[in-house]
């Protein structure tokens, strides 16, 4: 650390967040654990900051990142008085978005840069590319290669994230995403910089900007979330170069879906009401993909009125919809009762968001994910021990185990090594015991198997 005169920009955020010095330096810490930075600070690094002493380069975006949520706003290193990091080959900024995203997927299948891409730091201040920023933003692509490329290689473009999709749904991001980044690296990044029509060439920046996407989604199933924004600000760019409205507001519906998970419910409401609002016309069934996760976002932002009136649209929608061919996501009865579930939770209502999730695995068919399965259903167990259901919980639980061996998401750990956790005060039920021990030894096999 160095020392300089007084912060004064520092201490004035400081101020203006209304933050105790205490209470700010514990967001910190918080906030480098979440980004996988072992860090131990406490009050007294606060003074000597407000003081002038210069916190190390890996702290100073921890610092801004835990002002911007506090304050609602972006906050640069400048703005509190930190000098920018030296560029380097794996920071400074590549000119064009082609280029960029090249360098992204190299340095994810690159096992030496994953540790670091990995700690990248979820921000709930990230700068979001406008639509007319940057839509027909064409000359991002150089073109001048040798080969040229035509609508086969979009559609092989196309299949390939298919099949990616269908793997990453049965067997999760871990499994999925290696094969993503060596796909775009090896084969997708070529084709952007490949001679081609124009029409060609649009359409595979749009098959480009859905696999960013993609590749974003898998990434946060590892919680890797600040590598899965990357993705998703190339997939946004790649969007508006082609002039694809429709992937543009998809993908800012799963950084909103992201946003929520994390219980960032103001950045997640912001960025479900922009994809809303910037949407074309679309029919019903899209407009309560959307109207859904907006219900969900202002439920867990504790905006009760505009979380009711979300989720009444999107009720609305779905009972004039009457196909789901062309729409993302394919939006159906079972996803609309889990949204209706995750309102009522926000709002306190628990015996009725478990009514809504027993209703949503009622409706499930084939298509759905056997990860999202997972998910819900150690939500829905969760919610039933938390109105004292032990048996029915510990049933749920059971069927989360007997299909978690097939299954390598780290949203799924997460939410299966809270199981010991929570029946830990249950022993003396056998029932409850048996899940329990049930739950030690599956989890101790996984991490084992991890290790090797």
């Amino acid at each position: 650390m160095s020392k300089r005169g007084p912060n004064v920009a520092l201490a004035r955020l400081l101020d203006e967040s209304g933050l105790s010095d205490t209470q700010f330096i514990r967001a910190v810490n918080r906030l480098a654990a979440e980004a996988g930075v072992a860090v131990r600070y406490d009050q007294p690094s606060v003074s000597q900051w407000r003081g002038g002493t210069m916190p190390r380069q890996a702290v100073r975006p921890f610092i801004a990142e835990v002002l911007a949520r506090r304050l609602g706003r972006p906050v640069t290193l400048a703005e509190i008085n930190f000098p920018a990091p030296a560029a380097t080959p794996d920071n400074r900024t590549l000119p064009r978005t082609v280029d960029e995203l090249a360098d992204l997927v190299r340095s994810d299948m690159d096992p030496s840069r994953r540790g670091v891409l990995s700690a990248g730091l979820y921000s709930v201040a990230l700068t979001i590319p406008a639509w007319p920023d940057i839509v027909g933003r064409m000359e991002a692509v150089q073109t001048g290669q040798v080969r040229r490329i035509g609508r086969a290689d979009v559609e092989a473009v196309s299949a390939m994230t298919d099949r990616l999709s269908e793997l990453d749904d049965d067997f999760g991001g871990r499994y999925a995403r290696p094969m993503a980044a060596a796909f775009m690296a090896n084969t997708v990044a070529p084709f952007l910089k490949a001679e081609a029509s124009s029409d060609v060439r649009k359409a595979m920046l749009s098959a480009t900007s859905f696999l960013c996407y993609l590749t974003g989604w898998m990434a946060v199933d590892e919680r890797h979330h600040g590598l899965a924004q990357r993705y998703y600000v190339k997939g946004l760019e790649l969007a508006g170069a082609s002039g694809d409205h429709s992937t543009y507001c998809h993908i800012l519906r799963g950084m909103s879906v992201q946003a929520v998970d994390l219980g960032h419910g103001v950045t997640a409401s912001r960025l479900a009401s922009a994809a809303s609002a910037a949407s074309p016309n679309s029919g019903p069934r899209m407009r309560a993909f959307f109207a859904g996760q907006q219900a969900h976002s202002y439920a867990v932002a504790g905006n009760r009125a505009n979380a009711l009136q979300s989720i009444r649209e999107t009720e609305m929608a779905m009972e004039k919809a009457e196909s789901q061919a062309g729409t993302f996501g394919g939006y159906s009865p079972a996803t609309l009762a889990y949204h209706v579930a995750q309102v009522r939770y926000g709002l306190g209502d628990v015996a009725g968001s478990v009514s809504s999730l027993q209703l949503h695995f009622r409706l499930r068919d084939a298509t759905d994910s056997r990860r999202s399965g997972l998910i819900f259903n150690t939500m829905l167990a969760e919610r039933q021990l938390e109105m004292g259901h032990l048996e029915a919980a510990c049933g749920t639980w059971n069927r989360v185990l007997k299909e978690y061996p097939k299954v390598h998401s780290s949203r799924v750990d997460e939410r299966v090594g809270k199981i010991q956790e929570l029946l830990r005060a249950y022993q003396s039920n056998s029932t409850a015991r048996e899940v329990y021990e049930r739950a030690r030894g599956i989890s101790a096999d996984r991490h084992a198997k991890s290790r090797t």
